[in-house]
């Protein structure tokens, strides 16, 4: 190879010294030590299952966790219960968004939760602007086009 990067026959080989895609394990192929797992646990997944919620009745906190995850999986988001101000200007925005600080600082809501309101706040508040913006365009040229 030349020091210009080119080969003997022409081809350019800077840039792209490794083979395209992923030379790796083939899509869908899987582990296995998980193939192995679950040939030694078919058809007895159902009895596994109702000893483990037996041994949950009899008190073991393990078990009883393992269950309670199957049975009610840990939530990712939840309903926040907090009295919103109707937001229908840009103006509400200020208020919508001091009621979120107040919210906070009383600890009715946390503030992930008062984060994300925000996030919900913005987005009302650009589109209203986007839409005056929009109505403002559409009045300037009506009148252009009187003229």
């Amino acid at each position: 190879m030349s020091v210009s990067g080119l080969r003997k026959n022409g081809e350019n080989t800077r840039g792209r010294p490794f083979q395209q895609g992923n030379p790796g394990r083939p899509r869908g192929s899987r582990n296995k030590a998980t193939m192995a797992l679950e040939a030694l646990l078919d058809g007895e997944a159902e009895a596994i299952a109702r000893k483990a919620v037996e041994m949950a009745l009899m008190g073991d906190t393990t078990a009883m966790r393992l269950c309670m995850d199957r049975i009610l999986p840990p939530r990712k988001e939840r309903p926040v219960m907090f009295a919103m101000p109707k937001l229908e200007k840009v103006g509400d925005a200020v208020k919508a968004t001091a009621a979120l600080a107040d919210a906070v600082a009383n600890g009715n809501i946390t503030p992930g939760e008062a984060g994300e309101l925000s996030k919900l706040v913005d987005g009302f508040t650009k589109a209203v602007e986007l839409h005056e913006i929009q109505q403002r365009l559409d009045k300037l040229e009506a009148m252009q086009g009187q003229r």
